[in-house]
C-alpha cells in the first residue's frame, strides 16, 4: 500500500472513530501520531485533528471572553459614540445594552454602521431598524454543539450566560475554531501574538513556547529558567515524560492542563490559579 492510500485508509477510520468512546478516541489519535511520525501526514493536519477532539470535550467557559473584557454598546448613545467604538476597538460585533451588562438588548455589526457615514444619512439613524436579535448560551454547553449551532443559524456571536441567567462573557466562531486551527490573526490583531490570554476568572491560556520570563513576568511567579527557557520545559521537567491531551500538573500554585500537544512538543496549556493554601507540589491527573 503507498502513501496515498495509507492517507485515504487513515482518515476514513478518523471519521469512524468520531462517535465513538474515549478509549477508541485515544486508540485513533495514537495511530494518527503514529502516521504523523510515518509522515503519512503532516504536523499541522495532526494538530487540526486533534483540536476537533479537543473542541468536542471542552465547554464555552474553557475560551469564552470574560464579561469584564466585553466591548460594548449603549442603547442609547449617539451614532457618533457608536462609531468611535467600532473605530478603536477594530472588532465587527457588538453587544448592546441598555442599563447594565445584563441587559442586552441586540448585536450591532460595524458594517451596518457603514450606511451613516454622512450627516445626511445620520438625521435618519434609528438603532432599532439595524439591530439583531442577541443569541444566548450557557456556560456549560459543548463547543461542539456551539459549532454546528453557529453553522446552521449562520450566526457568529452568542453571549454567554451563568447559571443565575447573568451574562457571563461572550463567545464568536471565530473563538471556537481556533481551538481547531490554532490563533487566527487578522488586521486588526497585534503583530506579535499574545503568548497568554485570560478566559474568565484565574483561567488562562498560553502556547507552551511562552518564555519562561514572561510567565513570571504575567504572574509575578519565581520559576527558574536555569535548565529551561519554556513553559514547556517546565512542564516536561516536572511530568518527566511528554504528556498527552487531558493531562495535569499542579506547581505551587498553578494548576496546568494540556490542550493540545504532539508527540514532540507541548502546543497549547491551560493554566488556572489555585490560592496558594490549597496548591501542592505537583500531581498528575
Amino acid at each position: 500500500m503507498n502513501k496515498t492510500e495509507n492517507k485515504t485508509s487513515l482518515f476514513k477510520r478518523l471519521f469512524s472513530f468520531f462517535r465513538k468512546g474515549e478509549d477508541e478516541r485515544n486508540k485513533l489519535l495514537d495511530k494518527l501520531r503514529k502516521g504523523q511520525e510515518e509522515g503519512v501526514i503532516d504536523m499541522d493536519a495532526l494538530f487540526m485533528i486533534e483540536g476537533v477532539f479537543q473542541v468536542s470535550e471542552m465547554r464555552v467557559r474553557d475560551i469564552m471572553v470574560p464579561r469584564s473584557h466585553m466591548v460594548v454598546i449603549q442603547e442609547d448613545q449617539s451614532i457618533e459614540k457608536m462609531l468611535s467604538v467600532v473605530s478603536s476597538s477594530g472588532h465587527s460585533r457588538f453587544p448592546v445594552i441598555d442599563e447594565g451588562l445584563d441587559e442586552i438588548v441586540g448585536i450591532l455589526l460595524a458594517k451596518d454602521l457603514a450606511h451613516y457615514s454622512d450627516e445626511a444619512s445620520r438625521k435618519s439613524f434609528e438603532l432599532k431598524d439595524i439591530l439583531r436579535p442577541a443569541v444566548f448560551v450557557p456556560e456549560s454547553k459543548r463547543l461542539n454543539v456551539l459549532l454546528k449551532d453557529f453553522r446552521t443559524s449562520r450566526n457568529h456571536m452568542a453571549v454567554v450566560i451563568d447559571e443565575y441567567s447573568g451574562v457571563a462573557g461572550l463567545v464568536t466562531i471565530e473563538d471556537v475554531l481556533e481551538q481547531i486551527v490554532g490563533e487566527i490573526d487578522d488586521e486588526h490583531d497585534a503583530a506579535d501574538a499574545e503568548n497568554i490570554r485570560r478566559h474568565g476568572f484565574q483561567r488562562y491560556t498560553l502556547r507552551g513556547l511562552t518564555p519562561i520570563n514572561e510567565f513570571n513576568a504575567f504572574f509575578g511567579s519565581h520559576f527558574s529558567n536555569d535548565q529551561f527557557d519554556t513553559v514547556a520545559g517546565l512542564i516536561l521537567n516536572e511530568l518527566g515524560h511528554m504528556p498527552e491531551r487531558g493531562e495535569e500538573v499542579t506547581i505551587e500554585n498553578f494548576q496546568f492542563k494540556i490542550i493540545s500537544s504532539s508527540s514532540r512538543r507541548i502546543n497549547n496549556l491551560q493554566v488556572t490559579l489555585l490560592p496558594k493554601t490549597e496548591s501542592v507540589s505537583s500531581g498528575v491527573a
